[in-house]
């Protein structure tokens, strides 16, 4: 059975200009350690600095893989919720979105979906598994765990993820999707954990 492996990256950790930052590189290079015992195929990344330059990064620990900008993996609010989907720690959030932009996000958040969350290959080939790691950012991860879950448009908010925290999902012909893991930081040392997450007491 033709399996398609997407590890999902949020990157590493950034400045305020969007730079990473030394705590992101060593972030990344952990992270790359960890999946350099996977047969990884190719690496996407987001066009956004901090995504290219995680990318870059993770790359020196994977020898011989491509890497590959992919615009559907920008930073992007794949779906703007109406009052009542919206929870109160969210209010204000969403103040100022109109219509083109809440759309715009929708028809990126479409495009993700289609390019990335389903198996690849043809009939005309043979079955092959993939392993592709997608260096991208803590929305676009919400909504594709989202649609995995076949949840409602809304559930993306509070799906957060760490920087260079692992999420898995697998695709395969005729089944739903399986989310293997989700925000996984076991790569990275407590000093370098929940580091994109708000302030508060973690595990």
């Amino acid at each position: 059975m033709t399996t398609r492996h997407l590890y999902l990256v949020r990157h590493g950790a950034a400045d305020a200009f969007g730079e990473l930052t030394d705590t992101g590189r060593r972030q990344v290079g952990l992270l790359g350690e960890r999946l350099a015992g996977v047969p990884v195929d190719v690496v996407w990344h987001s066009p956004l600095p901090r995504a290219v330059a995680s990318a870059r990064e993770l790359a020196r620990r994977l020898p011989g893989v491509p890497v590959i900008e992919a615009a559907e993996l920008v930073d992007h609010v794949p779906y703007v919720p109406t009052a009542a989907e919206t929870p109160p720690s969210w209010a204000g959030f969403f103040d100022g979105y109109d219509d083109a932009e809440a759309a715009s996000g929708q028809s990126l958040a479409e495009a993700l979906v289609a390019r990335f969350a389903k198996v690849t290959g043809s009939a005309a080939r043979a079955p092959r598994s993939t392993h592709e790691v997608l260096v991208t950012h803590a929305y676009p991860i919400a909504w594709l765990v989202r649609h995995a879950l076949d949840a409602p448009p809304s559930r993306w908010l509070g799906l957060n993820s760490a920087n260079t925290a692992l999420t898995v999902i697998e695709y395969r012909d005729g089944l739903p999707p399986t989310i293997v893991m989700f925000n996984d930081m076991s790569h990275l040392p407590p000093d370098l954990r929940w580091t994109g997450f708000p302030e508060g007491v973690r595990p």
